[in-house]
């Protein structure tokens, strides 16, 4: 497993739940489902469109770490705890995605704790 490459937002779920926020085989980028809390405050905004902020914003630390970017991502999965969020989610992910348009899939799901409201997880692969 020389070519695996963790990749941590130093978050206490990482060490507590056993995973990594993005793990890097070969050319290969898998990040992890990501709520919207703020790791750097372990705080998390109410609203959906700000959780979703969060989400793509550490997702992107994520990849920049393992030496990927958003351009790379090629499969997007996001989670919603009400199926009215779905559009607001859209619209937030789209802002980052419009021109990379990954295959993406959204889910209508309970999540870990009540206050959270939207989880996305990404795959990239570095060209």
């Amino acid at each position: 497993m020389s070519n695996r490459q963790l990749i941590s937002t130093g978050s206490p779920f990482e060490k507590v739940a056993g995973y990594s926020r993005a793990v890097r085989v070969g050319n290969m980028v898998y990040v992890a489902g990501t709520t919207g809390y703020d790791y750097e405050t372990m705080t998390l905004p109410e609203g959906v469109t700000e959780q979703a902020r969060n989400c793509m914003e550490t997702i992107k630390k994520a990849l920049a770490e393992a030496g990927a970017s958003l351009e790379q991502v090629v499969r997007a999965h996001y989670y919603v705890t009400d199926q009215s969020y779905g559009e607001d989610v859209f619209k937030l992910v789209g802002s980052y995605f419009a021109d990379i348009r990954p295959a993406a899939t959204m889910v209508v799901c309970k999540l870990l704790n009540d206050d959270m409201k939207v989880e996305i997880e990404v795959t990239a692969q570095i060209e």
